[in-house]
C-alpha cells in the first residue's frame, strides 16, 4: 500500500539539460529513462529516483574531493569508469 502524499513531488530538473554519453543529465543526474518516464511514475517511484539522484550527487562530490589529491589523468579515468564523464 502506498503512502498518501499531500504535496506533489516536484520535477528535479535544474534547467541544465546536458547529458553524457551514458545518458545521465548533468543538472539533475537522472538517466534517460528516468527523465522520459517521470510524468508517468508513481510518487513512490519518484521518491526512489530522487534518492538515486542524491546518491549520484554524493558520489560526484566525493570524486571531486578526491581529485584534489590525485593527478588529473587518474581522476578522468575514474569518472569515465563511473559513467559520469561530463568533460
Amino acid at each position: 500500500m502506498e503512502q498518501l502524499e499531500f504535496f506533489k513531488i516536484p520535477n528535479p530538473c535544474r534547467g541544465v539539460c546536458e547529458s553524457n554519453y551514458r545518458g545521465y543529465c548533468k543538472g539533475c543526474l537522472r538517466s534517460r529513462e528516468e527523465r522520459l518516464l517521470w510524468l508517468r511514475m508513481s510518487d513512490t517511484q519518484k521518491r526512489y529516483v530522487l534518492n538515486l539522484c542524491r546518491l549520484r550527487r554524493i558520489k560526484l562530490t566525493q570524486m571531486s574531493q578526491q581529485s584534489r589529491s590525485q593527478d588529473e589523468a587518474t581522476v578522468k579515468t575514474a569518472w569515465q569508469q563511473n559513467d559520469f564523464d561530463f568533460n
